[in-house]
């Protein structure tokens, strides 16, 4: 499984119909509205990277109002219990 996270420019007034129309899309996991520089962020999920072009360069870059994607892929999860688990292996 490979993962990445998409940072998501929107047109302005169309944030909750973009985010919409992004959770549609198989491979989205979750889309978040954010404040700051960007507008929202999508957690997509893929079996592969070539998956992956189907998800981000072929559906959300694709949806109406979308102004602009940056990708970041997800090399590992971590998740609070693995970080526990490490800080009580004395893994730092």
């Amino acid at each position: 499984m490979t993962n990445a996270i998409v940072l998501i420019d929107v047109a302005s007034g169309k944030v909750s119909e973009v985010a919409q129309a992004i959770a549609d899309i198989p491979g989205v996991r979750e889309v978040y509205s954010v404040a700051g520089d960007i507008d929202l962020v999508a957690v997509v999920s893929a079996a592969d990277h070539d998956a992956l072009t189907d998800v981000i360069p072929g559906g959300i870059a694709k949806v109406d109002g979308v102004t602009r994607t940056r990708t970041l892929m997800a090399f590992k999860t971590y998740s609070g219990k693995e970080l526990a688990a490490a800080y009580e292996l004395g893994l730092d």
